[in-house]
């Protein structure tokens, strides 16, 4: 699927047309609502650095960068559109997006920890090779998130804090993590 596909899919699942497991659980609802809100606010508001800009339309070959979240994912609702952004600064770029959920998601091969963790981008070459895979959440974010759960906080506590991280952050270290990447390959 696409981007606006992606998009389109929390329409689909707030208005109740998909009710699979696990938008079955109010929970989840309730976490696609806040997470729709989220994208659409970076969707309007996100800016890409001009280093992020000139790196990716620098990009002179062919990639096929795969997506793999879900709409229920909050860490997905701040990443996932810098990456749209960045994937739309170049038409050598094609990007697909997977539900980490379906039964085709490539999730299996980048476990995180042994955790099915999203979002992750694998970046791939035009013969389906990885040149690198990125994700669940930013360095920083993944470090502020250990940290809080070795704390033991609530889990309410812990989503306060990465919001308020996710949102001081403006999409900042995703784009500089993956441009490092990017600048790695050459």
């Amino acid at each position: 699927m696409n981007y606006q596909d992606y998009t389109n899919l929390y329409d689909e699942i707030l208005s109740g047309k998909i009710t699979k497991a696990p938008y079955d659980d109010a929970h989840f609802a309730e976490y696609t609502k806040l997470n729709q809100s989220r994208s659409h606010r970076w969707d309007k508001t996100g800016l890409l650095a001009e280093e992020c800009k000139s790196t990716i339309q620098s990009i002179d070959v062919s990639m096929h960068w795969v997506l793999i979240t879900e709409p229920w994912c909050g860490d997905a609702a701040h990443s996932v559109p810098f990456i749209a952004k960045m994937a739309a600064e170049n038409s050598m770029i094609d990007l697909e997006i997977q539900l980490r959920d379906d039964e085709n998601s490539e999730i299996g091969s980048y476990l995180t920890n042994g955790a099915k963790s999203i979002p992750i981008l694998v970046v791939r070459n035009t013969f389906g090779e990885d040149l690198f895979a990125w994700g669940p959440r930013p360095e920083k974010c993944r470090e502020l998130h250990h940290n809080l759960k070795a704390q033991e906080v609530t889990i309410d506590e812990l989503k306060r804090e990465l919001q308020h991280w996710y949102n001081a952050d403006k999409g900042v270290s995703i784009q500089e993590e993956i441009v490092a990447q990017l600048k790695a390959l050459s």
